[in-house]
């Protein structure tokens, strides 16, 4: 096929050979299959901003950080280099997620290059070395979706542990290659830590799972992982293979936290007497 004017620039690097065809065209991106030596690769083409599907990027590029000063500046007041800038930290947004998720463990595309709004990936296979098939054109068993579901909750924990919260995992978000899920799509992944939504987007990303697979095995349904996962996670002690159950009990947390309020109460009576202490030392 011809191709792409956005990709004729690493075609020109020598970074791709050829673009084979188009594999799909999403929200945010087009994506092709493209030859890379003897190596089949995946090259997404970022939209621009004014031709995304998703109208909800401030929810997502919340806590983010920037470059610098300037930059910081020019995003806050929107003019034409703000834009510009807030749009190249969107794309690299995805680069930067694959590249940490990979080194935790997470299954995602092995990402490779990233030019001039191209990301240059891994193409995920099926058993045939064919594209692999997204998980809503899968046809699923209890027992797959059981297994599937449970393997996706252990790579939002192995995601979590690393500090980031997908933000928009469904079925449709996720391929199924010989090996199992495979997560993608990620330019709206956010920092844990420091976006004030990473919460309720961790609950609705773990909700999404259970009501798709709860079509195949029903239980799944009433499971509150992300609840569980999240409180976890706000106590210090979500590790990468925690147990989890499925249940969550808020009666626990509202133990922790009058525990930690006791913790506080403490030290600062002991810091109280601490200070009455200098003062009756000074006065006498």
């Amino acid at each position: 096929m011809k191709t792409p004017s956005r990709i004729e620039p690493l075609v020109a690097d020598g970074l791709v050979d050829a673009v084979l065809r188009q594999l799909m065209s999403g929200k945010e991106a087009m994506v092709y299959v493209v030859q890379c030596g003897e190596e089949l690769r995946c090259a997404k083409v970022y939209k621009e901003a004014n031709k995304r599907g998703f109208h909800k990027a401030a929810d997502y590029t919340e806590g983010r950080k920037v470059k610098n000063s300037r930059q910081a500046r020019a995003m806050a007041k929107g003019s034409r280099y703000g834009r510009q800038e807030q749009e190249a930290a969107w794309q690299h947004a995805e680069v930067d997620a694959l590249r940490l998720l990979a080194a935790a463990g997470v299954r995602v595309p092995t990402p490779y290059d990233f030019h001039e709004g191209v990301l240059l990936m891994g193409l995920v296979t099926d058993e045939d070395g064919e594209p692999a098939p997204r998980l809503n054109d899968v046809v699923l068993s209890e027992d797959d979706a059981r297994r599937y579901h449970a393997d996706l909750v252990r790579q939002v924990v192995r995601m979590l542990c690393a500090g980031i919260v997908h933000g928009d995992l469904s079925e449709y978000n996720v391929l199924v290659d010989r090996d199992g899920p495979v997560i993608i799509d990620l330019p709206q992944a956010v920092d844990a830590a420091a976006n004030n939504n990473a919460r309720a987007m961790l609950e609705r990303d773990v909700d999404n799972l259970a009501a798709y697979f709860g079509q195949f095995a029903p239980e799944l349904r009433d499971t509150e992982y992300g609840k569980e996962i999240w409180s976890l996670y706000e106590s210090g002690r979500l590790q990468p293979d925690s147990e989890l159950t499925g249940v969550f009990n808020a009666e626990d947390r509202l133990a922790d936290l009058e525990e930690v309020m006791q913790i506080i109460e403490a030290a600062r009576k002991e810091e109280a007497a601490r200070q009455a202490g200098r003062v009756a030392a000074g006065n006498a």
